[in-house]
């Protein structure tokens, strides 16, 4: 009976591991496939690697802890609660991924261990509120920095880094030595180039602090139940992870890197540089850190500040009240054009901000990044609330 309830647990585990593979991958690497610095199958290499490398090192430092800070018995994790808490984390990542919606996976596990904590009277109030409070106020950081920056220094930014992808390949792969070394074309531009290795090393830095902390997600019940090796465990769920990088992933690229908002390089490196920041000071302080919404929400902010940038109008300064006054938004900006200074803007020559902005992608998005860890949380809640066949 036991090697079954393994058999089960190891597949719900992956099952879980697809799913944060599915999720993560498009707040990573999203904002670099959406300004075409990386092909999809280049986001899903480069997930897997990075992923593996924090679970590795750090990430077993979180599985030997998620079961015991959440909960005040940590004997409450049998395999047979093991199993209930991955089925209800993967079944509600799943509905975020079918939906083409990047769901936090720290949010969706912190959630199912919540129920199974309230059901047994066994949830760490104090430990809980800590990580609420970090999750409602990093995203509002997020959303405010990034939309000051689009609204007051977006601009002068590009025009230095002026990172507009071109057709040309930035690099090409030198195969006259034994080992092939890629090398940059001779038209390149150097900094469209850097800008290119910017914006894709801070998603592969997004990629390690997932691996940090969303690795646990799918192995932590298991490993905390002695049914399996860390080891082992972490190898397993790196596979599911790349698996899912690979293959569901491909929906949230799409929604994290177009759909939302159009996104020229310069504007994914302030996403992701916002992003990344938060990300790493939440792990700094020990909370576990849902950077699929502070991605998504920097986004946003990002776009909605590029859409109410103020514009001089010199029909509107000479009394002239037919003049339309229409305002930028992210593609506004051309990589070999000057950009303009706030207010020194043409209204005829800036797009509108509904070219730009997605206002119902974007409420979809923001609701199902709420709904999938209720989901989570509600299922277990329910589950070990009422079925008595958890072991306990």
């Amino acid at each position: 009976m036991v090697s079954v309830l393994l058999v089960a647990g190891l597949v719900v585990a992956v099952f879980v591991g697809f799913n944060v593979g599915g999720s993560t991958t498009g707040p990573a690497f999203g904002p670099a496939v959406g300004a075409d610095a990386l092909s999809k199958p280049a986001a899903a290499g480069l997930m897997t690697v990075f992923f593996f490398i924090g679970a590795w090192t750090l990430g077993r430092r979180v599985v030997d802890t998620l079961g015991s800070d959440l909960v005040s018995q940590p004997g409450i994790f049998t395999l047979e609660a093991s199993i209930g808490v991955l089925f209800f984390i993967g079944l509600a990542l799943f509905v975020g991924n079918y939906a083409g919606v990047p769901a936090s996976t720290s949010m969706t596990a912190v959630g199912a261990i919540a129920g199974l904590g309230l059901a047994r009277d066994a949830l760490n109030v104090a430990v809980m509120g800590e990580i609420a409070i970090w999750w409602v106020v990093a995203p509002v950081i997020g959303f405010w920095v990034s939309l000051i920056i689009g609204r007051y220094f977006y601009a002068r930014l590009h025009r230095r880094v002026a990172m507009e992808r071109s057709d040309p390949p930035l690099l090409e792969v030198d195969r006259s030595g034994a080992i092939p070394v890629p090398r940059a074309e001779e038209t390149t531009n150097r900094r469209e180039l850097y800008g290119v290795i910017t914006v894709i090393s801070i998603g592969c830095l997004m990629a390690f602090s997932s691996g940090t902390s969303n690795i646990a997600n799918a192995i932590a019940p298991l490993v905390g139940s002695g049914v399996i090796e860390m080891n082992p465990a972490i190898l397993i769920g790196c596979a599911a992870v790349g698996l899912g990088a690979f293959t569901i992933a491909r929906r949230t690229l799409e929604t994290m890197g177009s759909d939302i908002t159009e996104l020229p390089l310069t504007a994914a490196i302030v996403v992701a540089s916002v992003s990344a920041t938060l990300v790493i000071f939440l792990s700094a302080i020990g909370i576990p850190a849902s950077f699929v919404v502070i991605a998504t929400v920097s986004i946003v902010g990002l776009g909605w500040g590029r859409a109410t940038r103020p514009v001089s109008v010199q029909g509107v300064m000479q009394g002239d009240s037919d003049v339309q006054v229409s305002v930028g938004g992210l593609a506004a900006d051309d990589a070999d054009e000057e950009v303009p200074a706030i207010g020194e803007e043409d209204a005829a020559d800036i797009p509108s901000a509904g070219d730009l902005f997605d206002p119902g992608t974007t409420v979809r998005v923001i609701a199902m990044q709420n709904l999938v860890p209720l989901v989570g949380t509600v299922g277990a809640y329910l589950a070990f609330r009422f079925l008595p066949i958890w072991g306990f």
